[in-house]
């Protein structure tokens, strides 16, 4: 995960990942990205034990460092958030690694590297609005004429970070596209602009191919084109749709074959937006909202998956 003393406990999924596997008579350990290494073969981590308390002046106590294999551990939650760099492409590796010796690792490495959380809604162009992904400008700009208002955005970015609206005779479209696509050498995602998004982008959360009854819609602030918490949005919880059990249905089974046991998806009026898979967020809303444990809906699909294995 990021650095504990850095999270905000009332809003972080990880944090509360971990009460509930504490609740439940697990030993926990905090690892961060810097402290896995491989050594002849095998993968190790500088591990700390780690004891949380749902306290935001003090929720969380370290025991001395350990070094050990890491797949003495049962199961490995991946919750490092983006960027996804090459820093966070060789972590996967070494967990891979440590999965074939027989640690379950949540969320599976190999697809988290394969599911680009922009790029993978192209699996499912039937719940997706159009959509163009390139670095060619050219091409955006003849996408942004024929659907007239876009919605640009980089491929490996989080909390609504370099997200552009661009409109019909908007002057700033070149230094926009300049700008997102460094000079035409980064490849970016564009798609057509949902105005539903003043309504909320909602975020459905999936456990293992099933969704949670509801989401959390993310209103926009005043003045603002982006519906993340982390650029200011409000929220509410909201029951899903029939389109959006449809979307969930449609994309589930394929995320659970792929060993993504924890997702979140979003998604604006009808249609997908992104499916995030490096560290979904929203669970302690979801559950102040709903009187929910989502986190133990997860811990029992864990559970349940390392009972099979034994």
């Amino acid at each position: 995960m990021d650095p504990i003393e850095s999270i905000n406990i009332k809003k972080d999924s990880t944090f509360a990942m971990m009460l509930e596997a504490q609740s439940r008579g697990h030993s926990l350990f905090y690892i961060l990205q810097s402290d896995l290494f491989a050594k002849n073969g095998t993968v190790f981590a500088k591990m700390f034990p780690v004891t949380v308390t749902d306290n935001s002046e003090n929720w969380f106590e370290l025991g001395d460092a350990q070094t050990r294999p890491l797949h003495e551990l049962s199961s490995v939650l991946m919750r490092k958030d983006p960027p996804f760099d090459m820093e966070y492409i060789y972590s996967t590796y070494l967990l891979e690694l440590a999965e074939k010796q027989g640690c379950l690792v949540v969320n599976k490495p190999a697809s988290v590297r394969s599911a680009n959380e922009k790029l993978s809604t192209a699996w499912f162009p039937e719940c997706s609005p159009e959509t163009l992904v390139t670095r060619d400008m050219d091409r955006i700009k003849a996408f942004q004429e024929e659907l007239k208002h876009i919605v640009v955005k980089p491929l490996d970015g989080m909390g609504g970070a370099m997200i552009f609206q661009i409109r019909e005779g908007d002057t700033n479209k070149n230094v926009i596209l300049e700008a997102i696509t460094k000079n035409g050498t980064e490849t970016i995602m564009a798609q057509r602009f949902l105005p539903e998004f003043k309504q909320g982008d909602k975020r459905i959360l999936l456990i293992n191919g099933k969704p949670f009854p509801h989401g959390l819609a993310r209103i926009p602030a005043e003045g603002e084109g982006r519906g993340n918490l982390a650029a200011g949005a409000s929220y509410k919880g909201v029951d899903l749709t029939e389109r959006e059990i449809e979307i969930c249905n449609i994309v589930g089974p394929t995320l659970k074959e792929m060993g993504l046991m924890f997702v979140g998806l979003d998604v604006i009026g009808d249609y997908l937006t992104e499916i995030n898979v490096t560290s979904p967020t929203c669970i302690r809303e979801l559950d102040t909202i709903y009187s929910a444990n989502i986190a133990g809906l997860l811990m029992d699909e864990i559970e349940n998956e390392l009972e099979d294995r034994a």
